[in-house]
């Protein structure tokens, strides 16, 4: 059985205060969630968080990551920086890294190596645009993304990977999958994992749908098979929101 993930990304929201009081409104109402629970919180917030969940079942992650150890990359952060932060997970690939910060299919599967390297759990973001979508290239897509991702990764790095399938059309817009389209999609990605690597690497890899999943669909995504959590956007900036969708 795979354990359910929900992480919450904050993206560009919430200062140092803001996030020590959403953590702690967050922390009581998810103490016996099922699932494992994570925040994702923006670079400056990082400390603070990592203070505000110790003795929680609440787990930190960065938004991002540079694949360098270090060097002349103003403004990014290294896996090292994060790991000394206690930082455990980072989300790569966000579609709003593709889409306003020059993400490639090739440097996501850069910074999933350095994470990797230094002990973090990447949080993988692979997905669809709309006229993609449209187009009937779903399928093509996310198996491109994932196959590049993974490239050069080993086996036994797997139980440290999280994969997000976030069709683009769906972020921040209110729309949604149907929950039968999010399971047929990532069964996809299953099976590019299978022919990756093995059908059991596939089985015990945890996949999450991250396109508006809030308190009304969570359960209803959460019942299918192939759902193993959710990476959760705007419903995640508010603690009773996001409990109702972690305790789906």
């Amino acid at each position: 059985m795979r354990t359910p993930i929900i992480a919450g990304n904050w993206k560009m929201n919430n200062n140092i205060a803001a996030a020590k009081q959403l953590i702690g409104e967050l922390i009581p109402l998810v103490k016996d969630a099922k699932a494992e629970v994570v925040v994702c919180v923006p670079f400056t917030s990082l400390a603070a968080a990592v203070e505000a969940v110790k003795g929680t079942n609440i787990k930190v992650g960065a938004q991002n990551v540079h694949w360098a150890e270090k060097g002349a990359f103003t403004g990014e952060i290294s896996a090292d920086m994060l790991t000394e932060l206690g930082v455990e997970f980072v989300i790569i690939g966000h579609s709003e890294r593709r889409q306003y910060f020059g993400e490639t299919d090739q440097t996501v599967n850069m910074r999933v190596k350095a994470a990797l390297a230094h002990g973090l759990k990447p949080i993988i973001c692979v997905g669809e645009l709309l006229s993609e979508r449209e187009a009937g290239k779903t399928e093509e897509v996310v198996v491109r993304q994932t196959v590049a991702a993974f490239a050069d990764i080993d086996s036994g790095e797997l139980d440290n990977i999280v994969i997000a399938y976030e069709p683009v059309w769906a972020i921040g817009t209110g729309k949604t999958a149907t929950a039968a389209d999010a399971n047929d999609t990532i069964k996809i990605i299953r099976n590019t994992i299978a022919k990756l690597y093995c059908p059991k690497c596939a089985a015990a890899i945890r996949i999450q749908y991250g396109g508006s999943m809030n308190p009304k669909n969570a359960s209803e995504l959460m019942a299918m098979e192939e759902i193993d959590g959710g990476l959760i956007g705007g419903a995640s900036l508010k603690a009773e929101d996001f409990s109702k969708v972690v305790n789906y």
